[in-house]
This record gives C-alpha cells, structure tokens and sequence, in this order.
C-alpha cells in the first residue's frame, strides 16, 4: 500500500498536517494565503509545495501539478477554513462575510481532485449559524411567528451542508468534539466533518482521554486530561517570547493559579472589569490566570485580551509563543514565523495536534480496511 497524501488547505501553522504526518500521511501541497503561515511551513518543511495565494484564485490543475497527483489520487483533502465568521466572538456575520464563500473553495477543491477522503473543522458555532445573524436578545423579544427563517439558528448551516452533500461524498458527522478529550492539553470544541468518495466510511475516533472523575476514567477505559502543568513541566525555554498586559494587567496580582476577577478584592471589580462588571453569566474568562492541574482553556489569537485573558499559572504574564505551542500539541523545535500578534495568531488558530493525529488515524483504518478489501476481491 503507498504512502497515504494530503492537499493541506488553509495550512495555517500545520496543526492538521503534523498530526496525519504522525500517522504516517505525506502533505503534498500547502495552500495559504497568510505569508506568515507559508514562511512557517517554509521553515519547518522546506520540501512540501507551497502555493502562497488566496484559496478563491488557485486553479485546482495548479494544486494538483504542485502535489504532483492526478484527480483522484489523493488520499485526503484537509481544510479548516477561517472560523471568524461563524465563531461566538466577533462580528458573527456568518454568510455575509466573504471569508464564509472559502468553503465553496475548499468543495470546488473536493469537486475536481476527487480525493478518497476530506475532512473538514471548524467552531462548534457553524452549526448553529444564521444566514443572518441577530442576537440572542433580539431574538427572544421576537413573538415565535415572527423570526425569518433566514434568522432561525442553524439556517445558514443547513445551506452548507446541503452543499457538502452535493459532492456525493458520504459524510460522517457534523460531530462537535473536544480536543481535550484526545490527549491536547486545552479545552477546544471543534465541528469536524469527514466525507468518504466511495467504500469503508471513517468514523469520528472515541476519545482516548477524560475527567479524572469519571467512570470511564476509574474503570480504566480512558486516560485522564492531560493538564497544562503535565505539558509544560518539561518545557525549557530561558527567554520566553510573550506579549505585555495592558493597564488591566496589574490586578492580575491579586488573582491565584486558577483563579479569575472574581478573586480581586470587591472594591476593587468593577475597576478591573469595566462594564463587563453589570453583565451577566459567569465571566470566568476575565482577569483569568491558568491552573497547573486542569487543561487549559480554549487558545484564542491572542492571550492578552481582558475578557479572554490567559496568564500564566503563577507569573503575571501572557502564555509565550512557546507555551502556546505546547498547550496545541507542538512539537518542541517548531518555528513559527512573523510577528509576536502572528505568532500567537497563527498557533491560536490551528487544530491541536493530538486531536488531528487522531482523526488521521481514523482515516488511516478506513483507509486499510477498504484496501485489505480490495485485496480480498483481486485473490
């Protein structure tokens, strides 16, 4: 059986390649846009292709010479196409963000390579996208008979999928998953999709790992979390590279390992917080420092915002690059290039690598099973 290969689209920091390179995968073309991201695939794996353009103006016949396949020969193609437009933070324009049509690139790349496998990732929030957003309170101030259906969650998403469907490809999921639940040391909730051109389907992998607390944990069917303590106690790295806290920084030293805003003495909250102090929910978020013994949780483009904030355990900074890398499952020696703002960008954005590993070893049996059927037949 040959080496399996990869068309890695919207490459990014490589989260999703390094993980089907562990499972024995050959990425044969690199497409990005970001310079940042083809210079770090340029630095770190020098003999993949890489086509640095926006995804909408790549002809696939150039995607393909570049990997030096034909149409259907391809093992898988992978994309995680940009998430802000359907992510729970920002704007939230959904299908009126042009960023949005990127999917309709990635299936004309599925439509004309015809590979065996795809797998497609993106925010748990796709799901439950609009074709127009309105939130949450405009919503429920509505009468019932009065919500569009352009306005019903989950419109925009049944649009996608209708369009995925329409490849042919049989698809496993949408599945929302954990990376936490696969050996990363991070909570991060993923929307994967997998489609299969024709014989044995890949199923999402069941997690390998869980809350130490739970059954399955004591019955030995899983392994515990891995925690950030455990992905950093081996981590040497004398001059760490890390942004500075704005203003709000300096309240962070009445916060303890794993504490948050809430841990600052009362008088003075509503300073540190701002507004944010009248809002509801819970707000862990804010003036937030990591604990050693639990995951981290989700790494967004930059550690240093005051709502999202991800300080370090018990030193009042920023998670560094390096550090960053770790919690997404890196290896020690990679390099990522550009700007510290990129830097944290472009490894804050990427699929933790366990949870990809996983997924590619999904592929992977499918692959095989499919092959040793073939076999069968041909004897």
């Amino acid at each position: 059986m040959e080496e399996p290969t990869v068309i890695s689209l919207f490459t990014g920091g490589m989260g999703l390649d390094l993980g089907f390179e562990q499972a024995g995968f050959e990425i044969c073309v690199a497409v990005d846009k970001d310079k940042y991201a083809a210079a770090t695939v340029r630095a770190n794996r020098p003999e993949i292709p890489v086509i640095q353009d926006d995804l909408s103006k790549v002809p696939v016949s150039q995607i393909l010479e570049s990997a030096c396949l034909l149409p259907g020969e391809a093992t898988v193609v992978t994309g995680a196409s940009p998430c802000e437009p359907f992510s729970t933070i920002g704007k939230r324009l959904s299908i009126d963000d042009n960023r949005a049509c990127l999917i309709d690139d990635f299936l004309r790349v599925v439509n004309e390579a015809k590979p065996q496998y795809w797998i497609f990732e993106n925010v748990p929030g796709l799901k439950w996208a609009a074709r127009k957003h309105v939130s949450f309170y405009e919503r429920t101030a509505k009468p019932k008979g009065e919500i569009h259906d352009d306005e019903r969650p989950g419109s925009a998403f049944d649009d996608i999928l209708a369009k995925f469907e329409a490849t042919g490809y049989h698809i496993t999921g949408p599945v929302i998953v954990d990376a936490a639940d696969y050996g990363t040391p991070q909570h991060r909730k993923r929307l994967i999709m997998i489609g299969t051109r024709e014989g044995t389907l890949v199923e999402v992998p069941p997690p390998s790992h869980g809350n130490p607390e739970s059954l399955e944990f004591i019955r030995g069917q899983k392994q515990p979390w891995v925690t950030v303590g455990e992905a950093l106690s081996k981590f040497d790295d004398p001059y760490p590279e890390f942004a500075k806290f704005p203003a709000w920084g300096g309240y962070l030293k009445y916060v303890p390992t794993g504490g948050c805003w809430r841990d600052i003495p009362d008088y003075l909250k509503e300073e540190a917080i701002g507004k944010a102090f009248y809002s509801s929910g819970g707000r862990t978020g804010f003036l937030r420092k990591l604990s050693w013994h639990r995951p981290a949780p989700t790494l967004v483009d930059s550690p240093i915002t005051r709502a999202a904030c991800l300080c370090h355990p018990t030193e009042n900074r920023p998670l560094s690059v390096g550090e960053y890398l770790r919690l997404q499952g890196f290896p020690l020696d990679w390099k990522v290039e550009g700007p510290l703002g990129s830097k944290y960008r472009l490894i804050g954005q990427a699929t933790p690598v366990p949870l990809a590993r996983a997924l590619a070893f999904a592929v992977n049996a499918a692959s095989e099973t499919e092959y040793a059927l073939k076999e069968e037949v041909t004897l």
